[in-house]
Formats: C-alpha cells, sequence, structure tokens
C-alpha cells in the first residue's frame, strides 16, 4: 500500500523526486564511505553517522 494518491488533483504538480533521496550522510568508519542510516548523538550534541555494518561504532556516542 502506497501513501501516495493514485491521481494528484485537478491543478497540482507532482513533487520532484530529488527530495525523496537520502540525505547524503555517509560512514564515518575510516575507510568505508558508504552510505549511512544509523544516526547517533546526545541531546543538543553534533549527530555521527554510520552504515549498517559498523552501526555498533556508534554505541561510543550515546
Amino acid at each position: 500500500m502506497s501513501d501516495e494518491p493514485l491521481r494528484l488533483a485537478e491543478g497540482m504538480t507532482p513533487a520532484p523526486r530529488e527530495h525523496a533521496k537520502v540525505l547524503g550522510h555517509t560512514c564515518e568508519r575510516e575507510g568505508c564511505g558508504k552510505v549511512a542510516g544509523w544516526g547517533f548523538a546526545r541531546p543538543r550534541r553534533e549527530s555521527h553517522w554510520f552504515c549498517f555494518e559498523h552501526r555498533g561504532d556508534g554505541d561510543r556516542y550515546l
């Protein structure tokens, strides 16, 4: 099931698809550079991002 309507209402234009892309985070593990989907941070602190393989490294930022 999709949350997108089958048809747009009259006069509406679809949103550009580039807005649906990943935000561009890359893994912080030295030498990795993969897309990072796991972010770690304490409140009001800088976020640190890791890929699936290295997500365990983010525990030290919690």
